[in-house]
């Protein structure tokens, strides 16, 4: 589907979780959806592991060679706060996509429902503005600690859809640093990048600046501010936090149009609704001396193979 429109307005949610508390996280969730339709947007951006939690400082009792019985306290709370997809939580965040009209994007620790149960995926959703759940995308390769609480998505879930405002998927956080993940995109046209993450590093800003202009893509990079005060003081292992710092997640949400230029700059210190007019035509302008997958591309020397089969550990002989 080519874009039917000239701009859209979107709306990037730099805001923190109800850590550890799912439906407490959802409503807020709702409300800023709400407070972010009546801005005008028509696309919804949340950050990486919004609900419930981005366990950013915790050890969940782990190092290397031990885990300990107080660390599962804390590991079944953040289970016991993940939600299945699809669930009565994913409805209610489709009847907020539905009422408000948005394309919704939020990420969200998705429990595994197919087999144990037990496995947790750091996912984002996609809903449409008729409150379908369109589809979803797995984390790929949690990173460093992540992999102690997140196992692997595979590439079954690696979706761009189409929208009247263009193709819209996501990659989240360190998954940006993979090249051929990267190549995976492109090669499906997206033009709405969705880059959501918990890395409030300056860094980050040069990486979302150089995926707009190697995909001639819009991105919309969302991240948390989390202050240490947020935590719940009742954690099993709250005292991983001792020193951590006051400001857990300092932000750096920011959009960058197709040439790498910041439609809207990073936002610091606060929470914040980043509201942005994204002019479509510039989706075409940046293609006439570059696109990845089109005239700057050479497949006679080049090509990627994707597996979109989803993994199994056992297959069935009939």
């Amino acid at each position: 589907m080519e874009s039917t429109h000239h701009s859209v307005r979107v709306a990037v949610i730099q805001a923190a979780s109800i850590i550890m508390d799912k439906n407490a996280t959802i409503e807020k969730a709702v409300k800023l959806i709400k407070n972010a339709t009546e801005e005008g947007a028509k696309i919804v951006v949340f950050p990486e592991a919004f609900i419930p939690a981005y366990p950013r400082g915790l050890s969940f009792g782990t190092v290397i060679g031990s885990r300990t019985d107080v660390g599962r306290k804390d590991w079944y709370r953040y289970w016991d706060n993940s939600i299945t997809v699809p669930s009565d939580e994913t409805d209610i965040l489709s009847k907020a996509a539905r009422e408000s009209d948005v394309y919704l994007v939020i990420g969200v620790i998705e429990r595994d429902s197919q087999h144990s149960g037990g496995t947790l995926y750091c996912t984002v959703l996609f809903f449409g503005p008729d409150g379908a759940l369109l589809g979803k995308h797995r984390k790929l390769k949690p990173t460093a600690a992540e992999r102690i609480v997140w196992g692997e998505g595979d590439g079954s879930t690696l979706p761009v859809f189409d929208t009247p405002y263009g193709k819209i998927g996501a990659l989240i956080c360190w998954e940006n640093y993979m090249p051929l993940a990267r190549a995976a995109m492109y090669a499906q046209g997206i033009q709405l990048y969705i880059a959501p993450t918990a890395d409030a590093r300056e860094s980050w800003q040069s990486t979302i600046r150089h995926i707009a202009m190697e995909g001639r893509c819009f991105v919309l990079s969302s991240n948390q501010y989390v202050t240490k005060d947020m935590y719940p003081t009742d954690l099993a292992c709250y005292s991983d936090l001792d020193t951590a710092p006051d400001i857990m997640s300092n932000g750096g949400s920011a959009i960058v149009g197709p040439l790498g230029d910041y439609v809207a700059s990073p936002i610091w210190g606060r929470e914040e609704i980043i509201i942005a007019d994204l002019d479509l035509k510039q989706l075409a302008y940046s293609k006439f001396d570059f696109d990845v997958f089109g005239h700057y591309s050479r497949p006679d020397v080049f090509t990627l193979l994707v597996n979109k089969e989803k993994q199994n550990g056992i297959k069935w002989d009939d």
